[in-house]
């Protein structure tokens, strides 16, 4: 298989799969080390415990979005 067949085959995985292979192709780039896994893994932690507990409110996508939109006057 070439590489233009393989990028039609990729390319017609559903969304989620298609996000799983780029993820997966770009750790071969640039490789996490330990250490720094560890880390966001623990600050992920922190933020869905935040969420979980309340302390923190999540916000919408599009409001996010909208707000960022409205900052840079698009």
């Amino acid at each position: 298989m070439n590489t233009i067949e393989l990028i039609n085959e990729a390319t017609a995985l559903p969304m989620e799969e298609r996000a799983r292979l780029v993820d997966s192709l770009l750790q071969t780039l640039n490789p996490i080390d330990d250490s720094n896994r560890a880390a966001w893994l623990a600050v992920a932690r922190r933020r869905l415990d935040d969420l979980d507990s309340g302390r923190v409110k999540a916000i919408p996508g599009d409001e996010v979005f909208e707000r960022v939109r409205r900052r840079l006057g698009q």
